[in-house]
């Protein structure tokens, strides 16, 4: 293991410092607790968004903190979940008059922390409604029990921008929900990862060998091969998808290209193309396309690919302005 840190049990608190001290005018910790994560700017009336999760998938959860999109998030240990009472003391903090939208990953950890938060937060009247992101086609054939992975950056930006036009707890949550149920993603891996705390390698991998379906924790994917071209995955991802998500010819789609962690840019552009030209060639049309890490799962290497179908309103939403530490939309 060849990491930067200092004792491996302090990582995710000596990244949190380094973020505070960098970006200390966009945001805070609340409760003196730096692993309650809020944004420095609270607008009064409006709708606030809260997500949470484990470290480790950078930009992924916290990222997304800032003007345009979520307003607090819970940081757990590296692939743990945070508290319940750190999800309850973060809403506290951000609660504007307006109600508070949980927004996170369907994960069963996750679930529980913040359906006790939200058991907290009706004790001291704060209004509250929860969705979770379950956009990982190849972890199930279940939509209500599907992995939620880098597609949740969809949901984050239709709800932020609902809440940023000042649309009342339904508004926002139905505006997740429109996000969520036109979004699926499919992500592949080419190497494992290394937890901090662990010191070894999460799974692994033959020198020439992928894993489809891999999720961002390392659960196991759909199966695990010699590694297929550019063409050849986005062949296989984008059919996947289309099975279970059937787009008509004309449909019009937004498209992120997310890379896990040490996947270079120059690899992901490659992707995206073979992405672009196979849903040209099913008379599918790109609208917007984002490339880039988005939810990573530390130095993984490999790549997702989530597609939601849009529609004019679904494009408004997407096309709002984000200003964030980590993630700027103009």
């Amino acid at each position: 293991m060849k990491k930067i840190m200092n004792q491996a049990e302090n990582y995710t608190d000596d990244m949190l410092k380094g973020i505070y001290a960098v970006h200390g005018d966009m945001v805070k910790c609340a409760a003196g607790d730096p692993r309650c994560y809020c944004t420095a700017k609270k607008v009064p009336g409006k709708v606030a968004i809260v997500t949470g999760g484990g470290n480790g998938h950078l930009p992924l959860f916290l990222g997304y903190v800032g003007d345009g999109m979520l307003d607090g998030c819970g940081v757990g240990g590296v692939f743990q979940s945070p508290s319940g009472k750190q999800i309850y003391n973060i809403t506290k903090e951000v609660e504007a008059g307006a109600g508070v939208l949980y927004l996170y990953g369907n994960y069963t950890g996750d679930i529980m922390v913040f359906d006790d938060a939200a058991e907290r937060c009706e004790m001291d009247d704060i209004e509250t409604r929860s969705i979770v992101g379950a956009d990982d086609v190849n972890s199930s054939g279940d939509e209500n029990v599907r992995r939620g992975v880098a597609g949740i950056f969809f949901l984050y930006k239709a709800a932020g921008a609902k809440a940023r036009a000042m649309g009342d707890l339904d508004e926002v949550l139905a505006a997740a929900q429109k996000a969520k149920d036109n979004t699926r993603t499919v992500g592949f891996a080419l190497t494992p990862c290394i937890i901090p705390e662990k010191g070894v390698a999460n799974f692994t991998l033959g020198e020439n060998e992928m894993a489809m379906g891999m999720g961002i924790h390392g659960e196991p994917g759909i199966w695990n091969g010699p590694i297929k071209t550019a063409d050849e995955i986005a062949k296989e991802s984008c059919d996947t998808i289309l099975k279970d998500m059937p787009l008509e010819e004309g449909s019009e789609v937004a498209l992120l290209i997310n890379g896990l962690g040490s996947t270079p840019l120059d690899e992901q552009y490659i992707l995206a193309n073979s992405v672009m030209e196979y849903l040209k060639s099913k008379g599918v049309m790109v609208y917007r396309s984002w490339v880039g890490e988005y939810a990573t799962s530390m130095e993984m290497a490999g790549a997702s690919i989530t597609i939601c179908r849009v529609d004019e309103e679904l494009k408004g939403w997407f096309d709002e302005p984000v200003h964030t530490p980590f993630y700027t939309q103009v």
